[in-house]
């Protein structure tokens, strides 16, 4: 084993915990470090950092993750490896069910209950060598940008405890920065990978949809929006995990096969001489944004022409208003079928939350031919976006249009001197990005006037996911945002 920098109260090596994702996996692999070890300095992370932010939850028995890190300490002696994931401490979203663990997707109606099996992206990270050490934490049927739910309370900002880590994938965001896991899975359906990583200066992925299987579900052809992926502090990590999760499933079929994927493999470095930016903005002033986050994000933007890429503003010609309204159409339509049931019996309509409530209703109310025209608009919107992807390479738009609220905030009423109409209105900005089906990777913009984090959102032409990892690679190389350490770190 390598020296180390210093030593827990256990005995175990804490530097470990500052290694890369990719780092750590070679370690392990050489056997370097023992999978142990890894369990024990990840374990004294969370026992350090977890009581200030409640990140991960449903923490399993320890006596149980040291029998299994030693059994992957004895695969590898044998000459054995799982993958790349062989003996990382993995926390699964507490959205979709984990085997033999506690699912209770942030609602008291699902408190204590056990599932019976993994869903497909965590059956995959289990299979590639994963310890699943806990659940992190979500809000309520990951409903809303902001984690906080009544089973397990609120998780708080990786650089200041005081403020939203973001949602709905916060408890994962804030894990990964503060080095209480490698990587971290999380879903994204309105900005849920990507608000918590804009929030919390780290890397989430929305991925394409049907390039890592998300479910199964009891519905498998409509839903499109909902896509799983990975969160890390920097693109190798995030390319790392997602090696794991990618790939056609027959549970789920319009997943992608192999073939389709094989890209994800290619070097991570290119040339950018020439590429081309379409900075979105604040989509011509549709978006109402707090002060400084546009300023933030567009200083963030010179790390692009730092490699090469020219970086021109563009307003796409659409109605977004009418986008919008879409969107909540085609979102409450979803949530309503998912939830109606829920809704329907006395006993769990009592433990609902009004914003849950509120979309099942709208959902409920909504005719098949409101459905069709929303689908409608999702497809023009999509061939707008389309039609400008042969402008640019790239597009560019704020990850958040607030910087981290108050943590006692259900959430932001008001952005810009502007009424927020709906729970969600204020994450807006996630939404084009969504609408269209294309990858689009939060990434750090650097911290605002306040010293709170800023994101933005790098959005690729359709399936273009490894060309939006490799830019994101190069931005990150460039701009070194992600490498700021939270002080909660020391």
């Amino acid at each position: 084993m390598s020296p180390a920098n210093s030593v827990t109260p256990g005995g175990t090596p804490s530097h470990i915990v500052d290694y890369t994702a990719a780092r750590l996996s070679r370690a392990i692999h050489a056997r370097e470090v023992s999978c142990t070890e890894v369990l024990d300095a990840y374990l004294a992370q969370v026992d350090r950092l977890n009581p200030v932010v409640n990140a991960l939850v449903a923490m399993v028995d320890r006596n149980a993750l040291r029998t299994q890190a030693s059994e992957r300490d004895a695969q590898l002696a044998r000459g054995e490896s799982l993958g790349p994931l062989h003996g990382f401490p993995q926390a699964p979203k507490d959205i979709m069910p984990a085997a033999g663990m506690v699912t209770t997707r942030g609602s008291p109606i699902f408190a204590g209950q056990v599932s019976a099996t993994d869903a497909v992206v965590f059956e995959r990270m289990r299979a590639g060598g994963a310890l699943f050490i806990g659940r992190s934490n979500s809000p309520e049927f990951g409903l809303g940008g902001h984690t906080y739910n009544p089973v397990y309370g609120t998780t708080r900002n990786a650089h200041n405890p005081a403020v939203s880590a973001g949602g709905s994938s916060g408890g994962a965001a804030v894990a990964v920065a503060l080095h209480m896991l490698p990587v971290a899975d999380g879903s994204d359906m309105m900005g849920s990978l990507r608000t918590p990583a804009a929030f919390n200066n780290v890397y989430g992925l929305r991925t394409s949809f049907g390039l890592v299987p998300h479910g199964p579900t009891e519905e498998v052809f409509f839903q499109q929006f909902s896509v799983a992926g990975p969160m890390a502090r920097n693109i190798p990590d995030l390319a790392l995990l997602l090696s794991v999760q990618a790939g056609f499933d027959a549970r789920l079929p319009l997943t992608r096969r192999h073939e389709d994927v094989a890209l994800l493999g290619q070097p991570l470095e290119r040339d950018w001489r020439g590429a081309r930016i379409g900075w979105l903005d604040d989509l011509g002033g549709h978006l109402p944004t707090e002060p400084g986050v546009l300023a933030t994000c567009e200083q963030a933007l010179e790390h692009f022409r730092t490699v090469g890429c020219t970086v021109e503003s563009v307003a796409p010609a659409f109605n977004l208003e009418q986008l919008w309204n879409a969107w909540i159409d085609l979102r409450s339509f979803s949530v309503a079928g998912a939830n109606a049931a829920l809704y329907r019996n006395p006993a769990t309509h009592a433990l609902l939350k009004p914003e849950a409530v509120w979309e099942i209703e709208r959902g409920m109310r909504l005719t098949a031919l409101q459905v069709y025209d929303a689908a409608r608009v999702r497809s023009a919107w999509y061939q707008v976006l389309r039609g400008l992807f042969e402008q640019f390479d790239f597009l560019v738009l704020p990850a958040a249009q607030v910087f981290p609220f108050d943590a006692g905030l259900n959430w932001p009423h008001e952005v810009g001197g502007r009424t927020m109409d709906t729970y969600h209105r204020w994450m807006e900005t996630v939404v084009p990005a969504t609408m269209a089906g294309l990858p689009a990777l939060a990434a750090p913009a650097g911290f605002g006037p306040g010293g709170l984090p800023a994101g933005l959102q790098i959005i690729g032409p359709a399936q273009s996911d490894a060309a939006v990892l490799q830019i994101g690679h190069a931005y990150d190389q460039a701009s070194g945002y992600a490498r700021q350490r939270s002080p909660l770190l020391g």
